[in-house]
C-alpha cells in the first residue's frame, strides 16, 4: 500500500501533502516514480499468519464437530422415536433404528480415532480419504465416515 508520512493513502481518495497541495482521487494512475516524487512511499502489506492451534484444542474442536454432526443426522428421525413413545400402536421402522445405531457407532468410532491420534501427523491423516491402487478416492476420510442417510 502507498503511504504518506506513515499514513495509508487509499486508492480513490484524495490526500493532502504537508505543503498543502491536495492530490486528486485518481492519484493511483500516476507512475511509481511520480508517486515517489509526490512523497508517497510503498509499504508491503503485513504478512499475517494464522495462529497455531495446539493439538489438544484441534482434537477438542473435532470431537465437538463430530457430536454436532451426529446430532444433526439423528435429528431427522427424532420425531419417529418420539412418536413411538407417545403412540402405542406405532413403532420405529427397523431401517430407522438401524440407521440411528449406525450414526451413533460412527460417532463413537470417529471420536475414538480423534482421541487416539498421538501427534499432528496422525490427526491430519484422519482427514485424508483412502485411495485405490489407481489413486482414485475409495471411501470417506476416517473423520468423515458417516452412514448413508436414509
Amino acid at each position: 500500500m502507498w503511504t504518506y508520512q506513515d499514513i495509508n493513502v487509499r486508492e480513490g481518495k484524495s490526500w493532502t501533502s504537508s505543503d498543502g497541495i491536495q492530490h486528486p482521487t485518481n492519484w493511483n494512475i500516476w507512475t511509481d516514480e511520480q508517486k515517489v516524487e509526490a512523497g508517497l512511499v510503498w509499504v508491503d502489506d503485513p504478512v499475517v499468519s494464522a495462529p497455531v492451534i495446539d493439538l489438544d484444542t484441534q482434537k477438542a474442536n473435532a470431537i465437538a464437530f463430530t457430536k454436532k454432526t451426529a446430532r444433526e443426522l439423528l435429528k431427522e428421525t427424532d420425531w419417529q422415536v418420539i412418536k413411538a413413545t407417545e403412540v402405542s400402536d406405532y413403532s420405529v421402522p427397523s431401517e430407522v433404528s438401524t440407521y440411528r445405531a449406525a450414526v451413533r457407532t460412527a460417532s463413537n468410532t470417529i471420536e475414538a480415532a480423534i482421541t487416539g491420534a498421538s501427534d499432528q501427523e496422525a490427526f491430519d491423516a484422519l482427514g485424508v480419504a483412502p485411495v485405490d491402487d489407481n489413486g482414485s478416492p475409495n471411501g470417506n476420510a476416517p473423520i468423515d465416515d458417516w452412514p448413508e442417510e436414509i
